[in-house]
């Protein structure tokens, strides 16, 4: 009797699951189609290829200069600040001059005096110091010695010098940084009162690999970019290349920027952009190349399936790599939807 039910109730169950099960299978056969990969391909052929340098670099002023008196005196005016334009020959700032003109007259005195003492001992030798050309060398030189005219003299032009320089003018055209010192203060001798920079005449200080020295040449155009501005580029050209290699392996290199909107600083950081024409190239886009085996492939179209081929490539740029080796002129190559494809893989190109 219990045999007879088991039979009865694996019967039901069979019954009853049986349409369930032919519905999964259904739904299986639904959800994994066995689809072909859809690819964008493109006609490979020899085009312009530009080199394209991207480095890091410093900006910096061609014309640039710390400004310092020469004498320690109480500051009288200053007449500029932090950021001000400022022409060449334009006053900055002065110090107290009395003392200054002070020493000036005292020693222009004592020249006087040392001239007179001098003609007085050429008088005594039978010569006149309005002939001096028929004086003997030897014999000037020893009254010159006698009547203290030549260190009257020297300390007659060192008080000239600093009563002249208690003023300070701008060498050049340009923007005054650097200004810390304070109206009726001795300005700090260790420090430079105050710095001129010529941001109408910027240049960029970068470096490149030795390698890349055969891509760049004087006059190159160059785009440069900050950190700091975004959305910011200004355009320049290679001015200078400096004819030795470092440790690293790397080359100074500077470029002069055109600077029209005043937006670039001194000190400032930026990414500096190079392109070279190298003529025509075969070319092929960087989302074309893949890895397999940490091996170069692109895949090429033939008769609707992908077929991987091993190149190899040489110089490159931002959008694009030089093939040397593995593709030729009028292959159809996929750039796009060869992540996942394998050899002989069946694909549909996209319109």
């Amino acid at each position: 009797m219990r045999t007879i039910c088991a039979f009865v109730i694996i019967c039901l169950f069979t019954a009853c699951s049986s349409p369930k099960e032919k519905d999964d299978e259904s739904k299986v056969l639904t959800v994994l189609p066995d689809e072909m990969s859809e690819v964008r391909a493109m006609r490979l052929e020899y085009t312009d290829f530009n080199h394209e340098l991207i480095a890091n670099g410093v900006i910096s002023a061609q014309n640039r200069a710390d400004l310092k008196f020469q004498v320690s005196e109480n500051i009288a005016g200053i007449y500029v600040k932090n950021g001000v334009r400022v022409r060449k020959g334009q006053k900055l700032a002065e110090l107290d001059p009395f003392k200054l003109k002070n020493s000036l007259e005292q020693a222009q005195d004592n020249l006087a005096k040392a001239r007179l003492d001098l003609q007085d001992v050429l008088i005594g030798q039978g010569y006149s110091l309005n002939d001096s050309s028929k004086i003997p060398n030897d014999v000037l030189q020893l009254a010159k010695v006698k009547s203290n005219y030549n260190q009257s003299l020297n300390q007659y032009e060192l008080a000239e010098y600093n009563y002249k320089n208690s003023v300070l003018y701008a060498p050049f055209d340009g923007v005054v940084a650097n200004l810390f010192s304070k109206v009726y203060n001795h300005p700090d001798a260790s420090q430079p009162f105050c710095t001129i920079i010529d941001n109408a005449h910027l240049e960029a200080d970068f470096k490149i690999l030795e390698s890349e020295l055969a891509v760049i040449r004087i006059n190159d155009k160059v785009s440069v970019s900050p950190f700091s501005i975004d959305s910011y580029s200004c355009s320049g050209q290679v001015g200078e290349i400096n004819p030795e290699v470092d440790n690293n392996g790397m080359v100074r290199v500077k470029a002069v920027l055109n600077n029209p909107d005043n937006r670039l600083y001194a000190g400032m950081n930026i990414k500096l952009h190079l392109q070279r024409s190298l003529g025509k190239q075969l070319v092929i886009p960087k989302e074309a190349l893949v890895l397999r085996s940490n091996r170069k492939v692109v895949f090429k179209l033939e008769n609707e399936h992908a077929v991987w081929v091993y190149v190899s490539t040489g110089l490159e740029n931002s959008s694009g790599y030089v093939v040397t080796d593995g593709l030729a002129e009028g292959d159809s190559i996929i750039y796009e939807g060869n992540i996942n494809l394998a050899h002989e893989s069946p694909v549909r190109v996209k319109n």
